[in-house]
Parts: C-alpha cells; structure tokens; sequence
C-alpha cells in the first residue's frame, strides 16, 4: 500500500472480488485520488469492511493540498453562524423548517473558487517563519469538508434553547443574557463531552457509520472529481456526469418547493377527508393533518414529508421501516383505542395535542401557579388542580424516556460480548 493511503480495516475477500469483476468506473481528479473501485483493485488494503461505506468513501489522500487556509476559516465561520440562526429562527414554525449542512456544502463551491481567483496569492514574510499567503491555490476537497464541519456544528438546534424560550414566552419571566449563555453552554459541552468519552466505542469502530454521512461523501466528489462520459458511435457523449445530474436536481427541487413553501401554503396538508365533511368533529379528529390523526392527509411540503426521519433518501430501509410502524403503532392503533374508549379522560382533551390542560379540559393557566419568586406556587396549584395532558402527548413523552433504556438494553442484547 502507498503510503499516502489511509489505513483502515480490510474489506472482506468477497465483497474485494465482487468489485474487482465491475466495469472500469470514470476516472477522478488526482488531487482525491483514483475512483474507489479502482483503488481496490490496486490494493488489497485499505477498505472499509462496510459496503456502502467503501463504494462511497475513497482511500487515497493527497498530504499536500493546503487546509487551514484564509478562506476556509472566512467560509467556515460564515457558514456556522448563518445556519445557526436560520435553524433557530425557523424552529419557531409550525412546521419547522430545517437547513442542513448540505445546503452550506453546495452553496460555498463557488464562493470557493471565486476566493480562489480574486484574492492576491502574495506570499507575506516570505524567507521567514511566520512565512503565509491568503491563496496558497485552488478551492480543494479538504477546506470543501473542513468548512462543511464548521456549518454542520451549527446547524442543529441547541436543546436548551427550548428552557430559556419556555421561561421568557410562558413564564412571563426575564433571563439575562448571561445566565441564558450558560445555560446554553453547560448543555452543549456536556454532549460533546460525553460524545469525547465514549469516542472510542461509538466513532472509531468501522460498524459505527452513519448513512447522512454518506450523502456528504458522495457530493464531495461529485463537486471535485472529473468525470468523463462515454463516446458513442457518432461521436457525441451519452449520459449525464454526476455534476449535471446534481444541478437538475438541485433546480427542479427548488422550482417545486416554491409553490407549497411560498405559492400555495395549503400543499402542505390537503386533508381531503375534512373538505368533504366540514361540520363532522369525527372527519376533522380522523382527517385533519394538522389538529388529528392525518387520514387521507396527502402533504406535498418536503418539510412535512422529511420532518419524522430528516432526509428519507438518506437512510436505510430498516431504519425508515422500522420509524413507520412505530408511528402507524402509536398514531393509528394505540392513540384511537385509548381516546374513544376515553381511557384517563382521554376524550376530555384533543385527540392530538401537546398543550396543557384542566380537568375540565380548558387551557391551564401556568402563570397563576408560579410565585414572583419563579417557584411552584402550592396553595395555587391545589386550588386550579394537577396539569393534564392528551393521551397522545403522554405517550409521546413516555416513548422518549423508553428510547434511552431502549438503547441499552439493545447493546446489551446484540453487543453484549
């Protein structure tokens, strides 16, 4: 093996002569290195024992290419902050909207290359340790994944935000800017730091891939690598290169999210059930897709569509399958019997719902049981009653809790030697 590959675990022997038996793929930018079947062709190291992961992750690298350079920091930087407050600004929707990574990943290409030709490549210090240049060349694959990290540690919501909103909206109370960044804070750098400790059991194994991940890779060198299409016999190149695709794509995707995310806002659930029965509450509880069970409901808004999994596209079928028939079990079979033979009052409260009620099932008044010293007031709480919930968001809460112990009765069970 060259000893510019990385090393990692070696692909089975079968898998090795079933890829050593496909045609010759297209060939790629040397700066990433020889098309994956290629190289394990070449070598009979260096793959991942994992399939999909050695189909799509190449094994060379290029120690030369400059990374930690004057535009992946500007673009970096850039893309974190801008995702982080569009994600947090869009979490307030009904129907969040969430940008992913992916987005800061397309869109800093040619941002990339225009730093790349505009800005001066002047060597400043030049003969002296402190030696540098804002241009040390063209936009390459590592600043491209580099920036790509730095817009993904911002794109997802931070979980505490959830107690400084909750405190300032129905509360009524004042956080400081301060006590909310430590909040904030405290929260975050206990998840990475528990993702550090168990690095070693839940990163660096080979079996710990994760399918989003795969998507990135495979548009990394879709971005980067030169593809040649074949000639036929007038001459002219048959087929599309993975770049071409992708910018269709990309275009006919954006042409059609216009009308139900902008155009027609009603595409996001047409609930065909309720237009025929508008005065039944029975139609509007079984066909509602917003306020009930979603029979018949036909959503056209990807955010509608994608909200329960992320990216269906992304993720294996068992794990689609298996998030689907949790939700047909909970919303279909469990949450019908439990409201219609009224178990806990169920039929009380909505059949869908995660607010907070009364006995009575009007709105709880959660300002009347909290003290100007932002604690439980008793005497309060005893007169209004205990809070209430709809069957549904009780189940909801209690499969949350059953996940975690879930999880760890799964690694004892599958993982346990």
């Amino acid at each position: 093996m060259e000893s510019n590959e990385i090393d990692a675990p070696l692909i089975s022997k079968v898998f090795h002569n079933d890829v050593d038996n496909r045609p010759s793929p297209s060939t790629s930018n040397s700066n990433i290195g020889n098309d994956l079947e290629t190289s394990v062709s070449d070598s009979s190291e260096g793959n991942s024992p994992i399939e999909q992961v050695a189909l799509t992750v190449p094994i060379d690298d290029d120690p030369n290419l400059p990374v930690l350079t004057f535009r992946m920091w500007v673009l970096g930087t850039l893309a974190c902050v801008l995702l982080s407050f569009l994600n947090q600004f869009f979490w307030y929707r009904k129907e969040p909207l969430s940008i992913t990574s992916i987005s800061a990943q397309i869109a800093v290409v040619p941002l990339g290359h225009l730093m790349a030709s505009v800005i001066t490549d002047r060597v400043f210090f030049k003969g002296n340790k402190w030696e540098f240049t804002l241009n040390p060349g063209p936009f390459n694959v590592k600043e491209h994944v580099l920036i790509t990290i730095f817009a993904n540690s911002g794109a997802g919501n931070v979980y505490a935000i959830h107690i400084v909103t909750a405190v300032k909206i129905f509360y009524k109370k004042n956080l400081t800017f301060f006590v909310s960044l430590i909040i904030v804070i405290t929260t975050q750098v206990l998840g990475f730091g528990w993702a550090g400790i168990f690095r070693r059991y839940l990163v660096e194994p080979a079996a710990m891939w994760w399918p989003q991940n795969l998507v990135q890779v495979s548009l990394f060198r879709s971005l980067h690598e030169k593809e040649n299409r074949s000639i036929s016999n007038s001459g002219r190149r048959k087929g599309l290169t993975r770049n071409q695709f992708f910018l269709i794509a990309l275009v006919c995707s954006f042409a059609y999210y216009v009308f139900p995310g902008y155009l027609f806002p009603m595409l996001t659930s047409l609930s065909w059930i309720c237009w025929i029965f508008p005065n039944s509450i029975l139609a509007h509880q079984i066909g509602s897709g917003l306020h009930g069970l979603g029979v018949g409901a036909i959503g056209l808004d990807w955010s509608s569509i994608s909200s329960y999994l992320g990216s269906p596209l992304a993720s294996p079928w068992f794990a689609t399958a298996n998030i689907v028939v949790g939700f047909a079990l909970v919303m279909y079979v469990i949450n019908p019997i439990t409201y219609w033979f009224n178990v806990y009052q169920a039929k009380t409260f909505p059949i869908f719902s995660d607010g907070l009620f009364t006995s009575t099932g009007q709105k709880y008044n959660i300002s009347a049981i909290v003290d100007s010293n932002f604690h439980l007031d008793v005497n309060a709480y005893e007169r209004i009653g205990p809070l209430r919930i709809s069957t549904f968001f009780a189940m909801a809460y209690g499969i949350c809790f059953a996940c975690l112990t879930s999880t760890i009765v799964h690694v004892l069970l599958f993982h346990g030697r």
